[in-house]
């Protein structure tokens, strides 16, 4: 079964640096029970992409959110994902998205807030992603080069079971050591095709792109799925209710059923459950 890696590499001559990423079981773990239609997978994929490809430079504990709120028909998008590369993520519309292609019909004025927590320091950066084209991955190319005062390249490719990403970034010693050598690598990196990121593993992609250059691969790191279970959170948010509530909705609906968004996962509480909770101390 494939892997889900995340996998950097280095031009040894030229000072160009990048990563590589392949999300299989983690994205298919994303979409279980959505049913999202494919205009509104292509751009969640593609903002689960971006996440994993920031998240993998992070260099202290910490967790980075993505969001994109907005008034058109996809009013909330949210991708999370921890310096350990667990992440999550949901979807919300607001209208049927019918056969809408693009950032400006999917989002409308819809703003991509990206949120880093750094745990160390307890510190929070928030930053917008400039929404300035109908291709959601120009404009996250244009935050990397913004945002690092790096030149990048991003591309990404989304089908229905695996995401797969490329990533260029040109270091400031770069031209010193070959003054073609950023327009030589992203010219050819822009030969890609959707298929071949979708497909091809670090290695063999970066051969077929590049056989004539030493490209130096690093360690792989592997992305997950993790959404773990809230039912302690929700425990609490019933007691705060208060018993004579709780035990109202109780004898109305049979159960007490809260949704979590964020992992699709309902936590139901029976008439057993609420004794338990509301127990004398």
């Amino acid at each position: 079964m494939a892997q889900d890696t995340i996998q950097r590499f280095l031009f040894k001559n030229h000072a160009v640096r990048g990563q590589v990423l392949q999300l299989h079981q983690a994205w298919q773990s994303l979409l279980k029970d959505r049913h999202y239609p494919i205009n509104l997978k292509q751009v969640f994929g593609e903002l689960t992409a971006f996440a994993v490809l920031l998240a993998n430079g992070m260099k202290y504990t910490g967790r980075l959110t993505l969001q994109v709120q907005g008034s058109g028909p996809v009013n909330l998008l949210v991708v999370d994902i921890d310096d350990e590369l667990y992440l999550r993520g949901v979807a919300k519309t607001q209208a049927p998205l019918t056969d809408l292609i693009g950032a400006h019909a999917l989002f409308g004025d819809g703003q991509i807030l990206v949120t880093l927590e750094n745990r160390q320091t307890d510190h929070f950066y928030q930053s917008y992603v400039a929404r300035e084209s109908d291709d959601l991955v120009v404009d996250l190319q244009g935050f990397l080069t913004q945002s690092e005062q790096l030149e990048s390249r991003l591309f990404i490719a989304v089908s229905e079971t695996k995401i797969g990403a490329l990533y260029l970034q040109k270091m400031p010693e770069t031209d010193g050591h070959d003054a073609d050598a950023w327009d030589r690598v992203s010219h050819l990196a822009a030969t890609v095709k959707p298929e071949e990121l979708l497909e091809l593993d670090s290695a063999t992609l970066l051969t077929r792109l590049y056989h004539e250059e030493q490209v130096e691969l690093f360690p792989a790191r592997q992305p997950e799925y993790h959404c773990p279970g809230n039912r302690e959170q929700v425990a609490t948010m019933i007691k705060a209710l208060g018993e004579s509530e709780a035990r109202a909705i109780l004898a109305e609906q049979g159960e007490i059923v809260v949704h979590n968004d964020m992992c699709n996962r309902y936590e139901r509480f029976n008439a057993e459950d609420i004794n338990q909770l509301f127990k004398p101390a």
